[in-house]
């Protein structure tokens, strides 16, 4: 991805070694946290109970540092998610009014290491990326690049591009509702259902990273030779399916929370080839069909 030498975000926390502190614990869990808890949603568990336990056990004040800020092994990772971040609010302000009908409020990221807390609770470094609604926050251990290259072979920085890029598209959720609506299921409907919708859920934000690509490619030519195969391989990485045969041995499609490999590379193809918004209603479509 071409990337060096471009304008960066500055939507962010930095948190890394300490820098702002901790953030308020701002109490309350959504199911905003769509990735959140990798490994416990891939295993087919719920972790909104263990984040509710992890809450319980926190939620201070915020805790200022003021230390002199020292370069760090992980700073171009970090100055390479600003510039991403950056490029993915020129889209969605560009698209927002053009295909909605009204402008995008941009998220805020949070770049930390080790631990932090959000308003949906805290999270650490086996957390992964994940968006929380309560807050209208990105959470992101640069850590979890060395994660994708080597747990989850899919290396490349556009792999890491699509995968801020899928966490901004839960935060286009949260902003035209679609996160509630389905948040409000939960305890209406049983866990296989809901679970299905959270399939949904997820495939569409993958519609929503492609749509990114498209016209972020359209307005600023940032892809290379090999990038969309890299978000491709990432898409395919965390499938549900391969993830539960990796660990397990086999799979339990009534426990998949994110979707298939096949359906998630599809849906990412889908949005990055027609960048149409109109057509990316996965909680439309039959199941056949996702």
């Amino acid at each position: 991805m071409l990337w060096r030498g471009r304008e960066q975000s500055t939507n962010v926390e930095d948190r890394r070694g300490g820098r702002g502190g901790m953030a308020r614990n701002a109490g309350g869990l959504g199911l905003g946290a769509i990735i959140l808890m990798f490994f416990i949603y891939f295993l087919g568990g719920d972790p909104t109970a263990l984040m509710q336990n992890m809450q319980q056990g926190g939620g201070g004040a915020a805790q200022q540092q003021n230390s002199p800020q020292q370069a760090r092994p992980d700073d171009e990772l970090a100055g390479f998610v600003k510039v991403v971040l950056k490029e993915t609010e020129d889209v969605w302000n560009k698209l927002f009014p053009a295909q909605l009908g009204r402008n995008y409020r941009e998220p805020t990221l949070v770049i930390f290491d080790g631990r932090t807390s959000s308003g949906c609770g805290h999270a650490n470094s086996a957390t992964g990326p994940f968006y929380c609604p309560a807050d209208e926050k990105l959470y992101i251990d640069l850590s979890f690049y060395k994660e994708l290259n080597q747990r989850f072979k899919a290396p490349g920085d556009f792999a890491m591009a699509y995968v801020v890029a899928h966490e901004v598209a839960h935060h286009v959720q949260h902003l035209l509702g679609i996160t509630g609506q389905v948040q409000g299921q939960r305890n209406r409907i049983s866990k296989t259902e809901y679970n299905k919708l959270m399939v949904r859920l997820e495939l569409q934000a993958d519609f929503l990273a492609g749509v990114w690509a498209h016209h972020g490619q359209q307005m600023k030519g940032f892809l290379e030779k090999g990038d969309i195969e890299e978000a491709m391989n990432a898409a395919h990485a965390i499938g549900d399916d391969r993830i539960q045969m990796e660990a397990r041995g086999y799979v339990v499609p009534d426990s998949f929370t994110h979707g298939t490999s096949e359906q998630r590379m599809r849906w990412f193809r889908k949005g990055l080839e027609t960048g149409d918004l109109s057509q990316g209603d996965t909680f439309d479509v039959p199941e056949s069909r996702l």
